[in-house]
């Protein structure tokens, strides 16, 4: 009997394939500063489980395929008050913004056809491609041009008669930064030159920070039917593991076709989606408190790392993560000493290895840390951590 070939190609998450040595670390007794994923530990609002508590039927019927009333609506308005037009004949509700993705790529993309991804990118992106088999096409951004999108003629190389697609996230995981204006125009002149579709994954739009210009792709001219935006509830109000995503576009063919997408999983969580429409209407306030505090976390961590001699970031402007170089041989070696070698008064950390941000890996002396999970105290410990475990790895 044989395993498909497709799944072979897959990779294993480099974010969550470090778990079997963090669970080691921790039945050691160890307290490990998480810092390898991007989990808030900032409490969800109390308006998602009153909508549970609200929840008085009888019986958990399947909801609309394309997402309940509710949800739609709620999501909506808050699109209207981002200043994004989208009206509610142009939402479908997803399993998270994982669900999305992987239903925009095969609405889109035959197998063997190509989508165009910037490195580094999200890491999941090379495997929901890989899902439908299909070929993902990176584009390297310059570490020494402060990660930014290359110049037209640049991009130009990467097309082919197989291109369909380019994915990206803005604001960008695993780095943290934000298209400027021309950058913006320049991946939209690609698209429309080419007829391209531009999948933007948006899930950290409410985390800018220091008042930097963003813009939603769904406003920028000639991109009305091309654009497909992707969104999730997950980092927006820390609920991770409620799963509601979003998947929406003005393009009402691609709508019609997602659906069926929609339609085969039958529906999403009926309790989640009743949660998620309740929680929603607090956006404003419940935003505006965790951004400040967000980027109180990055000032004091992004200080700490300054300090250690050979580590080399971008300052994030946006999202809560930082994408560094160490002076190490290889970070996935490093982050697994740092779990299974390592202590430091009963202390050490964990952080996601960079190369697993690219498709052929070859970056051995980057990570990502999210600072997310840790208090402003415990950032400075683990910053304190690292500096210590990078000395003791190079003995």
């Amino acid at each position: 009997m044989n395993i498909s070939t497709r799944i072979k190609n897959m990779n294993y998450s480099p974010i969550r394939n470090i778990v079997p040595s963090l669970e080691n670390a921790k039945n050691k007794n160890l307290n490990v500063y998480e810092m390898h994923i991007g989990q808030p530990n900032i409490k969800t609002p109390d308006a998602f489980f009153d909508g549970i508590n609200n929840y008085k039927e009888k019986i958990i019927k399947y909801e609309n395929s394309a997402g309940s009333h509710a949800t739609i609506k709620a999501f909506c308005q808050m699109y209207k008050n981002a200043k994004i037009d989208l009206t509610e004949d142009e939402i479908l509700i997803t399993h998270g913004g994982s669900e999305a993705i992987m239903f925009a790529i095969q609405t889109i993309c035959d197998p063997g056809d190509e989508v165009i991804i910037f490195e580094p990118f999200y890491s999941n992106y090379d495997s929901f491609i890989k899902c439908a088999s299909v070929k993902p096409c990176p584009i390297r951004l310059d570490a020494n041009n402060d990660y930014k999108i290359p110049p037209y003629k640049t991009l130009q190389k990467a097309i082919t008669n197989k291109t369909k697609a380019i994915l990206l996230s803005n604001p960008n995981n695993p780095l943290g930064t934000i298209l400027s204006k021309d950058e913006m125009h320049t991946i939209a002149q690609l698209a429309i030159e080419y007829d391209l579709f531009i999948i933007t994954d948006e899930v950290y739009r409410q985390f800018v920070y220091d008042n930097c210009y963003y813009e939603s792709f769904m406003n920028i001219d000639g991109l009305t039917d091309r654009c497909v935006l992707v969104d999730s509830i997950s980092k927006h109000y820390s609920a991770c593991g409620a799963r509601i995503g979003v998947l929406a576009t003005k393009n009402k063919e691609f709508y019609s076709q997602a659906l069926k997408l929609c339609q085969a999983r039958l529906s999403v969580s009926t309790i989640e989606q009743i949660a998620s429409a309740n929680l929603i209407y607090t956006m404003d306030s419940y935003a505006d408190n965790v951004r400040g505090e967000y980027m109180r976390r990055r000032d004091v961590f992004c200080t700490e790392l300054s300090k250690i001699d050979g580590v080399d970031f971008v300052f994030p402007k946006s999202a809560f993560y930082v994408f560094a170089t160490l002076p190490v041989d290889d970070t996935q070696s490093f982050v697994r000493f740092l779990l299974e070698d390592f202590e430091h008064n009963g202390e050490t950390l964990s952080f996601a290895p960079g190369a697993g941000f690219y498709i052929n890996a070859d970056i051995k002396n980057a990570a990502r840390f999210s600072f997310c999970a840790n208090a402003c105290d415990e950032l400075k410990t683990a910053a304190k951590l690292l500096k210590i475990g990078i000395n003791e790895y190079k003995k």
